[in-house]
């Protein structure tokens, strides 16, 4: 398996699904703060809008699930750095023992995982 280890600016963690994303933009400093952090539907223009201020050091990481083709080709077409983080890679991101799982945890976590 390769990993993926270029430095940028900002790190962007999705959380992809058919109809909605969970967005967390991190940046690069010792702490990788969280710079954006929200929900919002899975269209190109969506997208495009809130990482503007971001985009030209960004890096995007989706977890490899049957939708994520749109976002790698519309990431692609914009000179912006993608990667696909594989399912196996996935299990860094662990039930907590409060139970608690859900679409902004993991858009977090998609983010550290590819900040490394």
């Amino acid at each position: 398996m390769n990993v993926y280890n270029k430095l940028h600016a900002y790190y962007c963690g999705i959380d992809l699904h058919a109809r909605t994303m969970y967005v967390c933009i991190l940046d690069l400093d010792g702490a990788g703060t969280i710079v954006y952090h929200k929900n919002m539907p899975s269209r190109s223009e969506r997208f495009l809008k809130p990482i503007a201020p971001f985009r030209e050091d960004l890096v995007v990481g989706v977890e490899c699930i049957f939708c994520w083709y749109w976002l790698a080709d519309l990431c692609q077409r914009e000179g912006i750095a993608f990667v696909l983080v594989h399912a196996l890679s996935m299990r860094a991101i662990h039930v907590p023992p409060s139970g608690g799982k859900n679409d902004r945890i993991d858009s977090l976590k998609i983010a550290r995982l590819i900040r490394g």
